[in-house]
């Protein structure tokens, strides 16, 4: 799950009463699909920092709550408000997320961009501006062992 740091970054999602968060505001539909069909109460998300430098994974966090109607959507005070969008049948929804840990460095983009065992990774397709992607599970362990070089190096 990716967010802009000067928006709500890792340590936001730290400071936040028993560490959880709504993840609003998503006004992408295939990422919307990926939080209403794929996301289930327990998984476990990466949580990567876009637009900054650099840009990368800086921790982990947990879906505590599945899809629900992201209520911003009805709000027309709000930002992400979606005049199509209705509570009898909305069009967004959002997870509810919790902070699980932060990594112990910033594994950027351009190192993940270098790693042949990442080939495929949807971060890493040109073009892709998604703010939610899957990742395979074997590539989630691989990324782990990363962090982990990090811990065995000091």
């Amino acid at each position: 799950m990716k967010s802009e740091p000067g928006e709500f970054g890792i340590d936001d999602l730290e400071s936040r009463p028993s560490q959880i968060e709504a993840w609003d505001g998503v006004r992408n539909y295939q990422a919307r699909n990926m939080m209403r069909d794929a996301m289930k109460t327990g998984d476990l998300v990466f949580f990567y920092h876009s637009n900054c430098e650099p840009p990368g994974i800086v921790g982990i966090a947990r879906i505590v709550r599945e899809a629900y109607p992201d209520p911003t959507a009805f709000d027309p005070n709000n930002k992400h408000f979606d005049p199509s969008s209705k509570p009898d049948d909305p069009r967004w929804f959002m997870v509810d997320v919790q902070f699980v840990r932060k990594l112990k460095r910033t594994i950027a983009l351009s190192e993940l961009k270098n790693k042949p065992e990442l080939e495929g990774l949807a971060l890493l397709r040109r073009g892709n501006r998604l703010s939610i992607m899957p990742v395979e599970e074997k590539m989630w362990e691989y990324i782990l062992t990363l962090d982990i070089e990090t811990l065995q190096d000091t």
